[in-house]
Formats: structure tokens, sequence, C-alpha cells
């Protein structure tokens, strides 16, 4: 059975000012050519379809149209719902899409009830773990509040349904997680749970393939466990990123091999760093000339109008960071650059110790991980209502 993975459209996204929504379309293009091309056999979607909970008409229409062009071509799709949607909103229809094989995982207590497709050699079984959501989602799997456990309850329940399934029965899973070992973006929304967002790969055990959603670069955790990365980039951490999707073979035994098919992006992301007069006249940058370009200045003096004397060279500038150079020392350096690197966490026992004098304790620094775990568990819930 051919496969092919993707996550991540985040359909109506924008690139810092730049509206996506024709890039977007052109992969929704290219994402059909593909399937139909490339003779696939089923269309998985690990998540994040929308970039937010409720998305602007123009990004519905463009999924309505996506999943009629799929629906069209006869090739089954089994689509998930990420951190980034609305599982309610997107699951709306679920049983009246199946029928026409687009098949809509978005209920977390349907973990353990496959999609059944089939190939000339039997059945492959496909399981859906939409994003779960640990503060909202514990008491569904009886667990405490954290991702791994979650996430292994819910493949408990993927592994014990696989052991009844017939002898040779192969199995897909979608989930959207931070799986150790991959390397985030910038454009990512942070997961983090009792200071823990990563969860190990192993919990995926048991299983022929694991199509990941979340983070934006296309990895290989294992062979078996992989994201495909979104489709388009969202941030300039995400400049030297190959946007691709994954088309994975699968055999009769469970074997796999897995080839990345490119996607297309309109322009290439570009970040250059240096003091405004060389920027300008550096030979060396002339390739840069058409990219959508993220300029660090390291002037030690703001220069006048840095952006308008950018744009004369490098008309698709959309991002000016200032970054000057200065003793490590000096009082003057920049309080992000103090920041940098930091977690909320990390930022917020740095300034108990500012007014008080002495560290947070154990007990304290439990306090305040817990207060900001329902911060963001709060914020999901009233972005989702």
């Amino acid at each position: 059975m051919r496969l092919l993975h993707t996550s991540d459209w985040h359909l109506g996204r924008a690139f810092h000012r730049v509206n996506m929504l024709d890039a977007q379309a052109a992969f929704i293009d290219h994402l059909v050519a593909t399937v139909r091309e490339r003779g696939v056999d089923a269309v998985v979607v690990s998540g994040d379809v929308y970039d937010r909970a409720v998305p602007p008409l123009a990004a519905v229409e463009l999924f309505d149209g996506a999943l009629h062009r799929l629906a069209d071509l006869g090739v089954p799709t089994v689509m998930i719902s990420g951190n980034h949607d609305s599982a309610r909103r997107l699951g709306v229809g679920a049983g009246l899409l199946g029928r026409a094989g687009v098949h809509l995982r978005t209920e977390p207590a349907a973990c353990g009830t496959p999609v059944m497709l089939a190939d000339t050699y039997g059945a492959v079984a496909f399981y859906g773990l939409p994003y779960l959501e640990p503060a909202l989602v514990k008491d569904e799997f009886s667990t405490k509040a954290g991702h791994e456990a979650v996430l292994a309850a819910a493949m408990n329940r993927v592994r014990a349904d696989l052991a009844m399934r017939p002898p040779g029965t192969r199995s897909v899973v979608l989930a959207h997680a931070f799986v150790t070992g991959g390397e985030p973006s910038d454009s990512e929304r942070d997961i983090t749970v009792g200071g823990v967002a990563a969860v190990p790969a192993g919990v995926f055990a048991g299983v022929d393939y694991a199509a990941l959603g979340h983070l934006h670069g296309s990895q290989t955790i294992t062979e078996r466990v992989r994201y495909s990365g979104s489709p388009l980039p969202y941030s300039f951490s995400e400049a030297g990123h190959r946007k691709s999707m994954w088309l994975v073979d699968l055999g009769a035994d469970g074997s796999l091999t897995a080839d990345r098919v490119d996607c297309p992006v309109p322009r290439p992301l570009a970040r250059i760093r240096g003091r405004l007069e060389d920027l300008l006249v550096d030979p060396e940058l002339e390739r840069h000339e058409e990219a959508w370009l993220e300029a660090t200045l390291t002037d030690p003096v703001r220069p006048a109008e840095p952006m308008a004397r950018l744009a004369g060279r490098f008309p698709h500038t959309l991002s000016l960071v200032f970054d000057p150079e200065r003793p490590p020392e000096d009082p003057a350096a920049s309080y992000a650059r103090r920041l940098a690197g930091r977690s909320d966490q990390q930022i917020a026992e740095d300034f108990v110790a500012h007014v008080r004098g002495a560290r947070p304790d154990a007990h304290e620094r439990a306090v305040l991980q817990d207060a900001f775990d329902a911060v963001r568990a709060d914020d999901t819930v009233r972005e989702i209502a």
C-alpha cells in the first residue's frame, strides 16, 4: 500500500505580512497531482489542517475544495485534528464524509477504532490519534495529565485493538505530538505540560508506521516514526528546511520504504546578518535578492531608515532584527538577548529571585509550573469554545 503522509497545512496562516492562501492553494494542487500521478492508495494528514480554531472563510473553502478533489480521485484520506484545530469543528460531518472516503478522526475516545483499508495483500488498520491535550483528556484515559501518559494510554488502546485483528494485519498510526529527537522551529505552538513537551519514540512500538504531525521540519525519528513537516514555511527558523511529503510504501510483510516528494514553495527564505552598509554591497548576498528575507543588523548605533534601504536591494525583506555589537558585560545589552532560549518557567523563577533575594524552592517551582499549565490549558479551552 502506497501512502502519502502530510501534515501541518495551517490553512489561513500568513507568513509575516504575506498572505499565503495562494501558496496553500498551489500546495493542494500539488498534493492532488501527486496522488493521481504517483499511484497513491491512501492519504494521511496528521493534524493542524487549519491555523486556528475558527479559520477564515477562504481557508475553509480551500479545505472544502481539497476534500472534494481527493474524494473524486477515489483515494481514501485519513485525517486527524492538531493542536491548532478545533477538534469539534473539524469533525463536523465526519460520518457523512467517511462514506465519501474522507475519514476524520478528532475524538480521543475513538483512538482504538481504526479506519480499515485493504490492498492486494490484506488489511491495513489506520488509527487516528488527534492532538491529546493532557488536561482535557486525562479522565478519558484514566491517567495523569502529561503528554507521555495520555499518548501511552491511547497507544495501549491501539495495540489492544490490533491484537484482536487477524494475523498479518498491518497498522498505521497518525499522531500529533512532539517526539523526543525531533527538531522544533519557531512557528510551532508550545505544548509544554509540567515542564515537558516531548514523548519518547518508543511509545509507538508495535505499529508498522507512525505518521507524525506538529513539528514543521521533515524528519526521520526512526525508520518507522517520521514527521512530514509543514508543506510551506511559517517562520524564518525554517530557512534551511526542505519542504516535502513522505511517499511511503508499506509491504505485505510490514516492510517499509519512504521517499520525499518536494512541495512547491513560492520563494526561498534567507537570513542575513551584519552591518547595514556591508549588507547593501556584499556580492555574496546577490543570491538572496529575490528571497523572503530576515535581516539582523549588528550596527552599534541603529542606522537611519534601515528597512527602506534594505528594500532597495532586497525588495522582499519581511523581518528586521537589531542585535548591536556590544561587549557581553555592557549593561545596554538587549533584554531580548538575555531572555533568549529561556522558558517561561525559568524567567518566572528568575523574577522571584530578583524581587525576593532567594530562588523559589521545589514546592514554589511546582506551584509556578501548575499555574503556567493551567493558563495554557484554559487558553485551549477558550479557543475551542
